[in-house]
């Protein structure tokens, strides 16, 4: 439904903060809290945003009156929130780094079918922690056991490290991001728009 897609939000220093609903989305900017903004990087208050024609994007509501262009990025105007920068170390967001997939045998299964494991064994001084611990199935977790990969005769896909991403703002998977979220979304594209300019 369309009411229930996603919205990415930014703070006024262009970095996303947060994803939420277009239903959400026409509320904040409707209320003033938040300003849309468009292909040109130009923002709009809520007159403003309804009175563009719908038909200049491909996704609108309609209301008693007319149709309302959706927006998809939503820049806060009173409110600098920070992104988070530390991701909390848990079995949701270790399954989130590794996409619900066996690092080992890279088959991607449902979480009731995974488990985690610790590349190092902590009987032989491995850590609890987001460099040691990675996605596993159980067939592959009881084939390794309490052995590294390499004694086990396994390979480890990817090295596990921890991530950058902050759960709230976390793009989505493969195809999940909308095209207008890339340029905030980019560390390079979003290091255009927030780089201070010089003055001259």
């Amino acid at each position: 439904m369309l009411l229930d897609s996603a919205v990415l939000v930014l703070n006024r220093s262009f970095q996303p903060v947060q994803i939420t609903t277009v239903k959400r989305a026409f509320s904040l900017l409707y209320q003033g809290i938040a300003q849309a903004i468009d292909e040109e990087f130009r923002l709009f208050d809520f007159a403003s945003w309804s009175a563009l024609s719908a038909e200049l994007g491909s996704e609108s509501i309609g209301t008693c009156t007319r149709r309302i262009r959706v927006p998809r990025v939503l820049v806060l105007m009173a409110f600098d929130r920070l992104p988070r920068t530390r991701v909390r170390f848990s079995r949701h967001n270790i399954y989130l780094r590794d996409d619900d997939t066996c690092q080992y045998c890279l088959r991607k299964l449902p979480r009731s079918e995974l488990n985690l494991d610790h590349v190092v064994p902590r009987s032989r001084g491995g850590s609890t922690s987001w460099e040691n611990v990675v996605c596993s199935c159980i067939p592959c977790n009881l084939k390794k056991a309490n052995r590294t990969p390499e004694q086990a005769g396994m390979v480890l896909r990817k090295q596990p490290t921890r991530p950058r991403w902050s759960p709230a703002f976390r793009p989505p998977g493969k195809g999940g991001a909308h095209r207008s979220w890339l340029p905030f979304l980019s560390a390079v594209d979003a290091s255009y728009w927030n780089t201070e300019l010089e003055h001259e």
